[in-house]
């Protein structure tokens, strides 16, 4: 309990609040990698989850890739990335990394979005005379939007956690003082930091679980239940 005190106090203490090494701008630095990594990653996933969920090709291909891109670790990815890239290039091979962790979430909330659409739905469009990319705009994407928001939520909590590491390469943000407090044997400092990251992830944790809600179909959001409710938490079986 005194160590938990300690760290509180360490944490809501007035010098850190001011210079070069404040909690605010730890803070900034974190959500920027966070939301770089994961605006990235969207890019990339979105277009090729839907790619597979609408057309039902290369599912097997996605879920292999995303298990593997999961058991990377991803300390020995940016080192990994550091020593190919440079030492001058640290934040585009730490990008990178988080970028790579974020895929497999959003890439599986994607496909799964539209693969959880009800195929009469689907058929009654194209019974209406629409085209396949007025299926996939007007109904498929809509409705798949849930599972989407889902798996950013995830791909945003994995990220948010492992910038932590950026600090290994000199990058800053929150875990320079987890790593400042475990050299100088500073444990309150070392808690203080861990606590930081807590309170961010499920901060970013509130604000998706809204727009997971907010994306869902009014009915399913009177009701509480659907795939807005929950996170996702990976690939369907």
């Amino acid at each position: 309990m005194n160590l938990l005190l300690e760290a509180l106090a360490w944490l809501l203490s007035p010098e850190r609040l001011e210079g070069s090494g404040s909690l605010p701008r730890a803070v900034l630095v974190h959500l920027a990698y966070t939301f770089a990594a994961v605006a990235i990653a969207a890019a990339i996933a979105v277009p090729a989850g839907w790619a597979i969920g609408h057309t039902g090709r290369g599912r097997e291909i996605a879920v292999g890739l995303a298990g593997a891109a999961r058991a990377i670790p991803s300390f020995g990815l940016i080192l990994l990335l550091v020593l190919l890239l440079g030492v001058t290039n640290k934040p585009e091979a730490a990008l990178i990394a988080f970028v790579l962790l974020a895929i497999p979430s959003i890439l599986a909330g994607a496909y799964a979005g539209l693969e959880a659409v009800d195929r009469a739905t689907i058929d009654a469009a194209r019974a209406q005379g629409m085209t396949g990319w007025q299926v996939l705009w007007r109904v498929e994407a809509p409705l798949g939007l849930p599972l989407l928001v889902a798996g950013i939520r995830s791909a945003v909590l994995q990220v948010v956690a492992t910038v932590t590491l950026a600090a290994y390469v000199n990058l800053g943000g929150l875990g320079f003082d987890i790593l400042q407090g475990l050299q100088l044997r500073r444990f309150e400092q070392v808690l203080g930091g861990a606590i930081a990251v807590a309170a961010l992830a499920l901060l970013l944790d509130a604000v998706f679980a809204l727009l997971q809600r907010a994306a869902a179909p009014g009915h399913l959001r009177r009701a509480g239940r659907g795939p807005a409710s929950r996170p996702l938490v990976g690939a369907p079986a």
